[in-house]
C-alpha cells in the first residue's frame, strides 16, 4: 500500500500548477491529492476537500467520467471536454479534462487536469485581440475591409429579399429603405430618407380617418420596446392609392438603448382578394346548406304526409279497423305480420307503423324477398366481406345492420327459400348475426314488419314455411283488405289519384264525374289499389279535352249477393270459390292479350298492375299454362 504522505511530499511541485490537477483512486472512489487551482475551481477548503467522494465532484456526469475513466486505464490517457463538475455550492461548471494513468505498488492512480471551458474560451478572445493589436494598423484594414465585405452582402441582401424593409431611428425619421419597399410605396429613397415615414406612408386609416403618429404601432416599438404584428392596416403610395399591408415592427437596441426600429412588410392584395372569395364562397356554402336543410325538412315532412296513417285515404269500416290497429301495436316493439292480396298498400301501413313508433328517427329498410336470388338471400340480409366467395370484391353491408336501430320490412317474406328461414329465425331470436366469411359476431337492435300475399299459416301447416318463424313473426297480425270490400272508398282514393296524375302528366282540366265514380265501383278490381292508380294515370294521359276515358275489363259474370254496408252503399260480395275463379279468368285474358308474355312494358303483368314475380305464383297456384296462352 502506498504511502499516501509520501506521495504529496514527492509530488508538491504539482501544487503550484496554472491548471487544476487531481490524484484519485477510480476502483475506491477517493479523492488523493489535489492542488491549488483545483480548490478554487471546486470551492472546497483545502482541509475538507479529501473528504470529498470523485462521484460526488462528477456527479452531474458521473456516466461520462466512468466511460472517461475507464478510456484512461485502457489507453493510458484520455481527453474530454463533455463532462462537467459540482462545486461546492453546488454549481455545476463545464470542464475540459485531460487524464493520464499511473502504477504504483500494482495500485492504479489516475491523474486529471482540469481547465474551466469558459475561461479557457476567454483565454482565446483575449488571445485574438492581443494578436491584432500586435499586428498593427495593416491588420485593422484588413479588418476594415471584411466588414466592408459584409456590409456590401448585407446590402445585397436588402437589395434582393422581396419584402419592403425600411429603418426609423428614435424621432421616427426615416433612416434606410430596401429596393422592394421603394417600389410598393412609389416613394424615392431620397424623398424619404430624414423624413417622418407615418406622415408619408401612414397618415391615414384606410376609412379616411386621420392616422395620428401617437397610435402608430411603428413608432410605438422605439418607445416600448417590444415586437409589433400588425396584419390589418394600409400604406399609401405617393400617387395617393393605398394597398392592405402586413408589417412586423421590430425595435432596435444600441448598448441597451432604443434607438429605433425595423419595418418589413408585404403587400397582401391577393391573399385579401383570396379572402374575400373565400367568404363569398363560405357564404353561398352556408345558404345552399340552409337551402338543402330546408328543402330536406320540406321533403321529410312530404314523405311524413304521404305515409302517415292519418292520412291514409279511406273512411269505410275497414281502413278505421287498419287505424285502430296501427294505433296499438306501433309504440309497442312487437314484430307485425301484414297480410292481403298484392296491391292492398301492404307498405304503406309497414310505413304508417314505423313512422309513429319510436324508431321514426331511424330508417325503415325495406326488402323486396321476392326479387333476390335464391343464392343471395344470405348475403343480402346479413352482408359478406371481402373474399368471402366469388365475386365478393369488396365488404357489403347487410339489410339487418342497415336497419340497426329501426325497423326491417320484409316483403313478400312468403319468399323466402326454406333453408334460409332457420337463419333467419336465429337473428329474430338472439338479435345477433354474422357477415359471411367473418367470424365476428354483431348485436342489432331491430322491429320485424313482414308482408306477404300468401296464406302463409297453411303454408306454415303444410310445410312449406317454417312453423315457428311463421309464429315469431304473426305476433300482431293486420289484413290489409281488397279494394273490393271497401268499394266506398273509391269516391274518394278515384279524386286523390286524379289530383296526383294530373299533376304529373300535367293536364290540370281534367275531372271526374258522379258516373265516373259508378264506373269505377262497378268493377271488382283483382289488382286492387295498384289497379286503380293504373287506370286512373292511363285515362289522364288518354282524356280529351277533359273528358276521361275509362277502360276497364268485362267483369266475369258469377254468382253474386248484394249487400247494403253500414254506409248505404250498394257493394258486389263474391264468395270465395267465385273470387279465386275470377281471378283465373282475369289472369287468362292477361295471358291472351300479351301473347303468353308475363315480363315487359307488354307483359301481363303490366296489364294487371302486379309485380311479375307474384303473377308467376298465381300461375304456378292455378295451374295456368302460358304456351297455350300465345297459341
Amino acid at each position: 500500500m502506498i504511502n499516501t504522505e509520501e506521495l504529496l511530499t514527492r509530488n508538491d511541485f504539482f501544487r503550484h500548477a496554472h491548471d487544476a490537477m487531481l490524484v484519485i483512486d477510480p476502483y475506491n472512489d477517493k479523492l488523493i491529492a489535489t492542488n491549488d487551482e483545483s480548490i478554487r475551481l471546486l470551492g472546497y477548503d483545502s482541509q475538507h476537500i479529501h473528504q470529498v467522494r470523485i462521484s460526488r465532484i462528477f456527479k452531474s456526469s458521473f456516466t461520462d467520467l466512468v466511460v472517461f475513466t475507464q478510456a484512461v486505464i485502457e489507453q493510458g490517457k484520455s481527453w474530454s471536454n463533455e463532462l462537467t463538475c459540482l462545486t461546492a455550492t453546488n454549481d455545476i461548471i463545464s470542464v475540459e479534462i485531460s487524464g493520464s494513468c499511473y502504477n504504483e505498488n500494482n495500485q492504479v492512480f489516475l491523474i486529471l487536469i482540469l481547465r474551466d471551458c469558459n475561461a479557457l474560451q476567454r483565454q482565446r478572445s483575449n488571445a485574438e485581440v492581443t494578436s491584432l493589436y500586435r499586428h498593427g494598423l495593416s491588420k485593422w484594414k484588413t479588418i476594415e475591409a471584411v466588414f466592408e465585405e459584409i456590409e456590401r452582402e448585407n446590402q445585397l441582401i436588402l437589395t434582393a429579399v422581396g419584402e419592403g424593409i425600411y429603418g426609423v431611428n428614435a424621432n421616427g425619421e426615416t433612416t434606410f429603405v430596401n429596393p422592394a419597399a421603394e417600389r410598393m410605396l412609389g416613394w424615392p429613397v431620397d424623398e424619404l430618407i430624414g423624413r417622418s415615414i407615418h406622415a408619408a406612408i401612414h397618415h391615414t386609416h384606410i376609412n379616411g380617418k386621420h392616422y395620428h403618429s401617437s397610435k402608430c404601432p411603428i413608432y410605438a416599438s422605439t418607445h416600448d420596446g417590444e415586437v409589433h404584428h400588425i396584419d390589418n392596416e394600409v400604406f399609401w403610395r405617393k400617387d395617393g392609392s393605398c394597398f392592405p399591408v402586413e408589417y412586423t415592427s421590430t425595435p432596435i437596441r444600441d448598448n441597451g438603448r432604443l434607438v429605433g426600429a425595423v419595418v418589413i412588410f408585404r403587400d397582401i392584395s391577393e391573399r385579401k382578394q383570396s379572402d374575400e372569395k373565400l367568404r363569398t364562397a363560405l357564404a353561398e356554402v352556408q345558404a345552399l346548406r340552409k337551402r338543402l336543410e330546408q328543402e330536406n325538412a320540406y321533403l321529410q315532412e312530404e314523405i311524413r304526409a304521404e305515409h302517415n296513417y292519418k292520412e291514409i285515404v279511406g273512411k269505410s269500416e275497414v281502413i278505421l279497423q287498419i287505424i285502430r290497429q296501427i294505433d296499438l301495436v306501433a309504440p309497442t316493439d312487437a314484430n307485425v305480420l301484414i297480410t292481403g292480396e298484392s296491391g292492398t298498400g301492404k307498405e304503406l301501413i309497414a310505413r304508417a307503423i314505423h313512422q309513429s313508433s319510436k324508431r321514426s328517427d331511424r330508417p325503415l329498410i325495406r326488402v323486396n324477398c321476392a326479387s333476390i336470388p335464391r343464392e343471395l338471400f344470405e348475403s343480402e340480409f346479413f352482408g359478406h366481406v371481402k373474399g368471402a366467395f366469388t365475386g365478393a370484391i369488396a365488404d357489403r353491408t347487410g339489410r339487418f345492420e342497415l336497419a340497426d336501430g329501426g325497423t326491417l320490412f320484409l316483403d313478400e317474406v312468403g319468399e323466402i327459400p326454406l333453408e334460409l328461414q332457420s337463419k333467419l329465425l336465429r337473428v329474430l331470436q338472439e338479435q345477433q348475426f354474422e357477415r359471411i366469411g367473418d367470424n365476428q359476431t354483431k348485436k342489432i337492435d331491430v322491429r320485424i314488419i313482414a308482408a306477404t300475399n300468401r296464406n302463409i299459416k297453411a303454408e306454415a301447416e303444410s310445410g312449406r314455411f317454417r312453423e315457428d318463424l311463421f309464429y315469431r313473426l304473426n305476433v300482431f297480425p293486420i289484413e290489409s283488405v281488397p279494394l273490393r270490400q271497401r268499394k266506398s272508398d273509391i269516391a274518394l282514393l278515384a279524386p286523390h289519384f286524379m289530383q296526383l296524375a294530373a299533376t304529373k302528366f300535367s293536364k290540370t282540366d281534367v275531372k271526374l264525374s258522379v258516373a265516373d265514380i259508378q264506373k269505377l265501383q262497378s268493377y271488382s278490381w283483382p289488382g286492387n289499389i295498384r289497379e286503380l292508380v293504373n287506370v286512373i294515370e292511363r285515362s289522364v294521359i288518354l282524356s280529351l279535352a277533359g273528358k276521361l276515358i275509362f277502360d276497364l275489363p268485362q267483369s266475369t259474370t258469377c254468382q253474386t249477393v248484394e249487400a247494403v254496408i253500414n254506409d248505404n252503399t250498394t257493394a258486389l260480395i263474391l264468395t270465395e270459390t267465385d273470387r279465386h275463379q275470377q281471378e283465373k279468368d282475369n289472369i287468362i285474358r292477361a295471358l291472351k292479350i300479351s301473347q303468353g308474355k308475363v315480363f315487359g312494358s307488354d307483359g301481363a303483368a303490366k296489364l294487371l298492375g302486379v309485380k311479375p314475380t307474384t303473377l308467376s305464383s298465381r300461375i304456378k297456384k292455378y295451374g295456368i299454362r302460358r304456351l297455350s296462352m300465345a297459341e
